[in-house]
């Protein structure tokens, strides 16, 4: 992420507008960031100050660019590669090693005369020669311990022009968030993944249901009772990325930008234009659930439909959401889960889960291998051995309508 020195946002009529970069408007800083980006490919072994000289140069005539923005893009371009220093201990070793031998000799000059005798270079080489290597590797090392002359090992790049564009993007709404007091983020799709990311990034939630599919997670938590907020915003700068990479949600963040009276809004969709490096699964937890939901299909079957991960269950803080729902014409819903093939430890833990929800209309899909752990709960539920029978899923359902 960038630090707070490299954020740049504007504040209008309440609401907080990071910068950012856009398609028509910045088409040259395509070209621009290509131009980035070979001075990082090709810098391998170069000091990160120089390679930081050379991004600003690229920017000698665009009048219109901050130099925040150019550090920023040095910054994500550092991030993205990977630099060596030389020990604390060691550098500061031979510093003092040089300093106290050149200490006598000082004031050095590039030429000497009969006032000052002391001809740098020629220093240097004795130097040198008094530690028994050359001026070259004494000098690469003299300063290397501090992180401007940490020397370029590897460039991992970005994928493109564009995905540095992107990420810078992406990037600035972050450093936004750092003043973030809450946040709020509806959503109607990929719950479970917003909630792994939110779980990642260590910030703690409360989940309201709106209506059907539609779920309110709220971002708060002690550190923001306690007036730390800085570092809730940045768990919650953290948390973007993913979010981001996710369908179906809207975004309000309350900040409180410093040097500035009062509060301002942030707020996005999933239809803002910012691209995330992040990726959202679209796979199944094991092959049981994906074979199962492709021979149901999108169809009803007796007047059901399949959804997948579209219901949320919590208790305080305990998340729960099911593999499957069915929803019937007649409104009916019925949740599924599956019980596959796991550790003793997951199937604890599942069994634990699964008590604490008791109370709601969960089927179970149960693994004949698992029996004996799961049939004394008090659910609905059918067993099978290698793939779920769609006609016993259908069966039990028809079940539950005639316990009704």
């Amino acid at each position: 992420m960038l630090t707070r020195e490299l954020a740049i946002a504007a504040f209008e009529n309440g609401q907080a507008i990071p910068d950012r970069l856009y398609r028509m408007q910045h088409a040259r800083y395509l070209l621009l960031a290509e131009r980035m980006l070979d001075v990082y490919r090709m810098g391998c072994h170069r000091m990160r100050r120089s390679l930081h000289r050379d991004i600003h140069a690229i920017f000698d005539h665009e009048l219109d660019c901050p130099p925040q923005r150019i550090d920023a893009f040095c910054k994500l371009l550092d991030d993205a590669s990977e630099f060596k220093g030389v020990p604390s201990s060691q550098a500061a070793k031979l510093r003092i090693q040089v300093f106290q031998r050149a200490a006598s000799m000082h004031p050095l000059v590039s030429q000497a005369d009969r006032w000052f005798e002391h001809q740098e270079q020629a220093v240097k080489d004795r130097i040198a020669t008094e530690l028994g290597e050359d001026w070259t590797s004494i000098e690469q090392r003299l300063f290397g311990d501090l992180i401007e002359f940490h020397r370029l090992e590897k460039c991992n790049d970005f994928a493109s022009p564009s995905a540095l564009l992107a990420r810078y993007n992406v990037a600035q709404t972050q450093a936004a968030l750092f003043d973030a007091q809450k946040m709020t983020v509806v959503a109607t799709e990929d719950f479970k993944q917003i909630l792994r990311y939110a779980k990642l990034a260590r910030i703690m939630h409360t989940i309201h249901r709106e209506r059907d599919g539609v779920y309110r997670f709220e971002f708060d938590g002690p550190t923001s009772l306690l007036q730390s907020t800085h570092r809730y915003g940045a768990a919650m700068a953290r948390f973007l990325p993913g979010l981001i990479a996710c369908r179906g949600w809207r975004l309000w963040a309350l900040l409180k930008p410093p040097r500035w009276q009062g509060y301002v809004t942030l707020s996005l969709t999933s239809n803002s234009g910012l691209t995330s490096s992040v990726a959202t699964s679209d796979e199944f937890d094991s092959s049981i659930e994906s074979a199962f939901a492709a021979k149901w299909g999108s169809e009803p079957r007796d007047g059901w439909t399949l959804e997948r991960e579209t219901e949320i269950l919590h208790l305080g803080q305990k998340v729960f959401i099911p593999d499957f729902v069915f929803r019937n014409d007649d409104g009916r819903k019925v949740m599924m889960e599956v019980i596959g093939f796991w550790t003793p430890e997951y199937l604890q833990s599942k069994l634990e889960t699964l008590k604490q929800f008791q109370g709601e209309a969960i089927l179970l899909a149960v693994a004949e291998s698992n029996k004996q752990h799961f049939e004394a709960l008090d659910q609905p539920m059918f067993f099978y051995k290698k793939a779920i029978k769609i006609g016993d899923a259908l069966a039990t359902l028809q079940a539950l309508e005639n316990n009704r």
